[in-house]
């Protein structure tokens, strides 16, 4: 939402006020008495420029409510605010609520469309400007840019470009906003974008190494998907697929040689390059197996999700 709200700052358009998550508390754990509160990225951001933030745990009571059409604006806009928004608020404004959503709608409606659609192995992705409705993310849209995903881009990577196109297209529907006509979305084509839960990152090497690239980089740097080795739990942020010669007798989650190339299911490798040890920093795979020894023949299979 940053980049967002920096280019509708640096509009002629006037942000009369910002709401966002309430502060939360900082460093692992979160929790916790003594925990120090930070502010949103998008808290201080308003704070720099004098605009007034709202952080309201829920916008359901009628307080909340009330508070939120008291304020004189024309539209919200809104992007990764993680609140339900009720009825009530969807129509406070004259021209409703804008949503900035990060794919090609309606493929990925819901909570995690950037992690999903790299996990998907999709070649490419987009941005949609949608008018939001009480669905989830079914409204109608009223701009749509494709932007075509590299291979190895990461969540992360996907996340920031997606963030200032999004910017860039909020800004034109604003200007063009009584000039554009409403597109309604499709019944075909719907997929869901669900919430990513821990185990899904876990690298099941029974899996074809495509998959598990896929994975690797839909879930980098955050959660991370991870193999478990010694008890330790590694996490792998960036990785490549390897073919090697004579695996004839492996099994998938053998390592086949001694550059932590890991055998799949479909008879190609998936060779980690980028590797997260509990409580270290992120470490190329030549640094990372100068200190921790997985050699040829290894099995890491004993630690892979059984298949359901």
């Amino acid at each position: 939402a940053v980049p967002a709200l920096q280019k509708l700052i640096d509009s002629q358009h006037q942000v009369v006020a910002v709401y966002t998550q309430p502060p939360r508390p900082a460093g692992r754990g979160r929790r916790g008495k003594g925990k120090e509160l930070t502010k949103s990225p998008v808290h201080l951001l308003a704070e720099e420029h004098g605009i007034p933030v709202y952080t309201p745990v829920s916008l359901k009571p009628a307080e909340a409510k009330e508070q939120f059409a008291s304020i004189d604006a024309d539209i919200a806009a809104v992007a990764a605010y993680g609140l339900l928004l009720p009825t009530a608020i969807l129509e406070a404004k004259q021209y409703g609520c804008l949503n900035i959503h990060p794919s090609l709608l309606p493929r990925w409606r819901g909570a995690a469309p950037l992690p999903r659609t790299l996990m998907a192995g999709d070649k490419q992705t987009g941005v949609c400007i949608m008018q939001l409705d009480e669905g989830m993310d079914t409204g109608p849209i009223l701009a749509r840019e494709i932007y075509p995903i590299a291979a190895g881009t990461t969540c992360d990577v996907l996340h920031d470009s997606l963030s200032e196109l999004g910017g860039d297209m909020l800004l034109d529907v604003i200007d063009k906003r009584h000039a554009l006509t409403p597109e309604t979305q499709s019944e075909e084509g719907v997929t869901h974008a669900a919430k990513i839960q821990p185990e899904d990152g876990r690298l099941d090497f029974k899996r074809p190494a495509q998959e598990l690239f896929d994975l690797v980089h839909g879930l980098s740097p955050v959660p991370g998907a991870f193999f478990e080795y010694q008890e330790k739990r590694y996490k792998v942020l960036k990785a490549e697929i390897a073919e090697r010669d004579d695996v004839s007798e492996a099994k998938p989650g053998d390592v086949v040689d001694d550059d932590l190339a890991i055998l799949c299911g479909d008879g190609k490798c998936i060779q980690p390059s980028l590797v997260l040890k509990p409580g270290k920093k992120p470490m190329a795979r030549k640094d990372f197996l100068n200190g921790n020894k997985i050699t040829k023949g290894t099995s890491l299979v004993s630690h892979a999700k059984e298949a359901a």
